[in-house]
């Protein structure tokens, strides 16, 4: 018998939460999943293309605001929300430490990792420290008050990136002093904090790996691993294949530290060895990519954490992605009605099959 479930996904607009929503309709979409979902679309803008994709929609205030976890929480309670999918970094936090309240007045279990899987993950240089306590090869890095020693080791060129910073944004390769000191000033006026890396070389891209950890943050339930050529900070195409030495050192480091449901870590090869530089504690914009692969991150850590079924997928397909824009058409008045009311169900949209 098929369970009905409705779930919340935060920041619908997001390339983030769009990949959710993908992977549960996915779900949806097959004949033998045991869940159907439900998708309750949420973002802070009318202009998010989520909530034109999803069975019901509204928009919140940031996560920033006094309000936010109340707001979730109402939600939550008036459509009967089974999970929460968070879709956004900046949401992460708010909702984790709220989680044992949240899920005491309303019945949704946030799908996060504990606090301290967080507060490591979100900031790229207490990843650093974990990284190195662990003896998990990782870029060495400093913080600017160090960068010279730094410099003596490496030279030129290396890294300035922000310690909160997500995407390419603000993200910098330096080749002297004086670019050093620009990289630094325009993160420290963006509101973020800078951090020093040293350049990571490698004939081949980035690689990706997304690993599922089981409720009781011990076992692995599903590791996959890609090799990604990037654009604008994000997968634009995508090889996905074993890459074994990848893939293991992915779950070791999850395990290492502490994470519970999905979490994706980002790493170069440097002389075969993976060389992890981040890590980000939750569901990756990639997440439709494994989910065609045969492991849909989003359905099984629900049907694992909320309906407590023991999963253990052990391959995937391999195969290569090449991404592409879509655009997705919305009358005017369905537009107008989400920004005047604020929520709408059953939103009309239409995604014009002609690629």
């Amino acid at each position: 018998m098929t369970a009905k479930a409705n779930v919340l996904v935060t920041a619908a607009g997001s390339i983030v939460g769009q990949g959710i929503i993908k992977c549960l309709k996915m779900a949806n979409s097959s004949k033998d999943n045991p869940v159907k979902y439900g998708i309750i679309g949420a973002d802070m803008s009318a202009q998010a293309v989520g909530l034109y994709r999803s069975d019901f929609s509204v928009l919140i205030p940031s996560a920033s605001s006094p309000d936010y976890v109340d707001f979730i929480s109402k939600i939550c309670k008036e459509q009967n929300i089974k999970a929460i999918f968070v879709g956004s970094n900046e949401e992460l936090m708010p909702i984790a430490i709220a989680k044992e309240r949240m899920e005491n007045e309303t019945g949704a279990i946030p799908l996060t990792s504990p606090i301290n899987v967080l507060t490591t993950a979100l900031d790229k240089w207490k990843t650093f420290e974990f990284l190195e306590r662990n003896n998990l090869p990782c870029p060495k890095s400093s913080l600017p008050e160090n960068q010279e020693e730094l410099i003596r080791k490496f030279g030129f060129p290396l890294v300035v990136k922000p310690r909160e910073g997500h995407g390419s944004l603000h993200f910098y390769v330096v080749n002297n002093r004086d670019e050093i000191e620009y990289a630094i000033t325009a993160i420290q006026k963006a509101g973020w904090h800078p951090i020093l890396q040293e350049y990571l070389e490698s004939k081949d891209a980035e690689f990706t790996s997304g690993v599922t950890v089981d409720r009781t943050g011990k076992h692995i339930i599903s590791a996959i691993s890609m090799r990604r050529i990037l654009k604008g900070g994000q997968t634009y195409k995508a090889f996905i294949d074993d890459f074994q030495d990848v893939r293991k050192s992915a779950e070791e480091t999850t395990l290492k530290l502490g994470a519970v449901g999905s979490i994706n870590i980002q790493a170069r090869l440097i002389k075969d060895e993976p060389k992890i530089f981040e890590i980000n504690p939750r569901f990756s914009a990639t997440c439709p990519l494994r989910a065609m692969a045969g492991i849909n991150e989003p359905d099984i850590i629900f049907r694992n954490m909320v309906l407590d079924e023991d999963i253990k997928i052990k391959s995937y397909k391999k195969f290569v992605c090449l991404r592409y824009l879509n655009e997705v058409y919305i009358p005017y008045s369905t537009y107008e009605k989400m920004t005047n009311t604020r929520k709408i169900e059953n939103p009309d949209s239409l995604i014009a099959d002609y690629f």
